[in-house]
């Protein structure tokens, strides 16, 4: 028997792991080149490193503070009377809109409204249907460009006219209807119906006062209010006569 050549056995086998090693790689190849296969990009797989394909969503503009000033308002007004409320919104502008809103029961209410005028000013008209005191704002509603504002405007005195009188000496140390007792110095008025403690304004020859109802009266003719000593002297009442009330 001829003996085997082991080189060249050994040739021949390292030729054959060569073919087989290389159609294998081949195979892979186009398995992960075909299209819909798991690990392609067509199915959804991992994408290859470094690939970008989604673009970053453009940011939106943020929108520029606002500012709202009063610049005048008719705190005291007569039933019938209309209230008016001048200012600015700034950055000026036209055409921006603007309100006058009430604080009632239900928050915030509002009233009357308007637009801005090319140098950013404005007037709220507004004629109340009931005397009171009311606690009132501007809001400036905001646009594209401009965010939102308000400015407090404060309590505006609605009146009617009421027929009132006064008391006090000789009745020092008496107890009120509301409790406690009248002295110098109290301040209140009395009532025959509003609730005691009710808070009120009175106003008379351009001076006002905030009070409460402490008692129960007046008693005599048509009155409908007894201020106390120290009530009439802080808006210079003297006598009976009209008054001027938010209640």
């Amino acid at each position: 028997m001829r003996p085997m050549n082991f080189t060249r056995a050994r040739g021949a086998m390292s030729l054959a792991a060569l073919l087989t090693t290389t159609a294998a790689a081949g195979t892979a190849v186009a398995y992960a080149q075909a299209p819909g296969l798991p690990g392609t990009p067509e199915a959804g797989g991992s994408k290859p490193a470094g690939s970008t394909t989604s673009k970053s969503a453009p940011k939106k503009a943020s929108k520029t503070s606002s500012r709202t000033k009063v610049r005048s308002v008719r705190r005291n007004v007569t039933l019938g009377t209309r209230m008016l409320v001048k200012g600015t919104v700034s950055p000026k502008g036209a055409g921006r809109r603007v309100r006058l809103q009430v604080r009632t029961r239900k928050g915030w209410q509002s009233v009357a409204k308007d637009r801005t005028s090319k140098g950013g000013s404005f007037r709220l008209r507004y004629t109340p249907k009931s005397p009171g005191s009311l606690k009132t704002r501007v809001v400036f509603l905001g646009d594209s460009k401009h965010r939102s504002s308000r400015r407090t405007v404060g309590r505006v005195n609605v009146f009617r006219k009421a027929y009132a009188s006064w008391y006090g000496p000789g009745l020092y140390g008496n107890t009120l209807g509301c409790g406690g007792r009248l002295s110098p110095g109290t301040i209140g008025v009395a009532h025959k119906s509003l609730p005691c403690g009710t808070p009120l304004t009175v106003r008379h020859n351009g001076r006002s006062v905030r009070v409460r109802v402490i008692d129960r009266g007046p008693y005599v003719g048509n009155r409908e209010y007894d201020l106390t000593s120290a009530t009439r002297s802080r808006i210079g009442f003297s006598g009976h006569g009209t008054v001027l009330t938010t209640k």
